[in-house]
């Protein structure tokens, strides 16, 4: 059963490399193609061809980048206050406090000027496990990516949805906010953060040294705003796992504090970057994981009908 399925997931990058047909970032440029021999017998091959979620309870098994998810729910594509982007990938799938918190969300970005919703970029494929392409983490169910571009249109197509661009909010490769960031987009991250069910949101380090500069009220929330890499097409939501998840890795919480000197830290190293050091350890190439490396429920996840 498993080869059968690993054969669909390596067909359907086939049958994508030969049409011309190429799946695009949030920018709107193309991913490169997937080399199909890499693909057999790994886990994201197994999980990736898998449409629907199982039929199962909703679980999340092992940690947000080495897991899988039971009983994922999926976000419709369109509600009153969001629509699901790049819906050919069908990683609009998540546990079912990820779904509500996704369209709660929504419903407080379109209380802002300009905004009647959210873009939501991936979430997790149907049964979570290693992607086909893009994030190491999203497994579990619990991590969703909230674009930047303001959801002024709740009516796009579904191909306006496979090309539509989001917008940058970086400038000096991420050392500062540029012209596309709002107050709106702290108050959305604001109130993404204030959910009690959030354990981190990963954004810019020029975003969240403005943001720290501008909240003048609590500044609690600051401290789940981690700066990470990238992140300025989208911020990332990863809530905490859900109460009675026994199955489930919870990421370390955050450091003490708001985090802002952190930030500051990060920016500093961006306009001045610290020398390379030479002893560094050359990093060592990923191996693929395969299903067994994944948490003993997760073959359960994908042999469920």
């Amino acid at each position: 059963m498993y080869l059968r399925r690993i054969c669909i997931a390596v067909l359907m990058v086939v049958t994508a490399a030969c049409s011309g047909q190429s799946d695009t970032n949030i920018d709107g440029t193309p991913l490169p193609d997937i080399d199909p021999a890499l693909l057999r017998g790994s886990a994201k091959a197994a999980f990736g061809a898998e449409r629907v979620g199982s039929q199962q309870s909703p679980a999340p098994y092992g940690s947000y980048a080495k897991g899988c998810a039971a009983g994922s729910v999926q976000l419709a594509e369109t509600g009153p206050t969001w629509q699901a982007m790049r819906l050919s990938r069908n990683r609009n799938w998540g546990n079912p406090e990820l779904v509500d918190f996704i369209q709660k969300l929504s419903r407080k970005a379109a209380q802002q000027p300009g905004w009647n919703g959210i873009y939501v970029g991936d979430m997790s494929q149907p049964r979570g496990g290693p992607m086909l392409t893009g994030h190491a983490s999203h497994q579990i169910g619990l991590d969703a990516d909230i674009w930047m571009l303001p959801a002024a249109n709740l009516n796009l197509s579904v191909a306006e949805r496979e090309n539509i661009s989001s917008i940058s909010t970086r400038r000096a490769n991420g050392a500062y906010t540029n012209g596309s960031w709002t107050r709106a987009h702290h108050e959305i991250i604001k109130a993404a953060a204030q959910d009690s069910r959030t354990a981190r949101i990963f954004v810019f380090p020029g975003a969240k040294v403005q943001m720290c500069k501008d909240e003048k009220g609590d500044r609690s929330w600051l401290r789940k705003v981690r700066p990470w890499y990238g992140h300025h097409y989208h911020f990332h939501v990863r809530l905490a796992c859900p109460k009675g998840a026994r199955g489930c890795v919870d990421q370390t919480p955050p450091p003490a504090g708001d985090g802002c000197a952190d930030a500051q830290e990060w920016v500093n190293n961006i306009l001045n970057p610290p020398p390379p050091n030479p002893n560094a350890p050359k990093p060592k190439p990923r191996r693929e994981l395969t299903v067994a490396d994944l948490p003993q429920q997760c073959s359960g996840v994908l042999s469920s009908r």
